[in-house]
């Protein structure tokens, strides 16, 4: 966080990545859904947006108010659930709903999601987000001779329950509140449910890397902090982009 305050010009690694797909957003009112801790919200409003970051976490947004603080970005945070966005925002006034990595998989229903992201947009809104890719939710971390498909694909009524102290932030400080509930859901499930919530697709890119070493032990470290599979590589996409458009109705 420190790097946001000494260097005003910043912004992160995963909203650099697709800075050339994501366009020029100045201007635009931008909600950063299941913002966390705020360092890409404050990297789209240092591309030029209006964002106001939404998260469900008080601890997480009390840590992002304290950052643009400290860097003097003009960002709103509001707490909620993501399923009550509407309710806390309103309805139909965003240009841009933006959601960055480790989203979904908090999420039991994306069809709950597409429908949110959908009545935030304006007409001629669009929604841009980079994600996990599912098959890379699929593999078992755990092991680390080779990739191996063990979780489900397809999004399941249960969530997969995982009590783990681990963490993808490099850390000596325990993790107390270790059990977490997680769901998938696969590429055709979400472009189903953001056509079906009256999105217009404009954009499906798979990468073959993320922006964290997902699967210790098989991944090299790229330039710009992307990891990508070593010895497999090009086996598996690994993250993806998609952008869809709310057309005038």
């Amino acid at each position: 966080m420190q790097r946001y305050i000494d260097d005003r010009q910043l912004i992160s690694d995963v909203v650099r990545f697709d800075r050339e797909r994501l366009g020029p957003i100045e201007g635009l009112r931008t909600v950063h859904l299941q913002c966390h801790i705020g360092t890409d919200t404050l990297s789209l409003a240092r591309l030029g947006a209006h964002v106001t970051g939404l998260d469900f976490s008080p601890v997480a947004l009390d840590e992002a108010r304290a950052l643009v603080s400290e860097t003097g970005d003009a960002v709103d945070f509001v707490e909620s659930d993501v399923y009550s966005a509407i309710d806390a925002l309103g309805e139909g006034g965003f240009d841009l709903v933006y959601t960055g990595i480790g989203a979904l998989c908090w999420l039991p229903s994306v069809d709950r999601w597409a429908a949110v992201v959908a009545g935030l947009l304006r007409p001629g809104g669009r929604l841009f987000i980079r994600e996990g890719h599912p098959i890379l939710w699929t593999m078992d971390e755990r092991l680390s001779d080779d990739l191996h498909l063990r979780f489900p694909y397809f999004e399941q009524p249960d969530p997969l329950e995982w009590d783990d102290d681990a963490s993808y932030v490099e850390t000596d400080k325990p993790i107390t509140a270790t059990k977490t509930y997680e769901w998938n859901h696969g590429i055709g499930e979400i472009v189903t449910a953001l056509l079906d919530a009256g999105l217009t697709l404009t954009m499906l890119v798979e990468h073959d890397s993320v922006p964290w070493r997902a699967l210790p032990g098989q991944m090299l470290m790229r330039p710009g902090g992307e990891f990508a599979l070593d010895q497999r590589a090009g086996v598996a996409p690994l993250s993806y982009t998609i952008q869809a458009v709310k057309l005038a109705s």
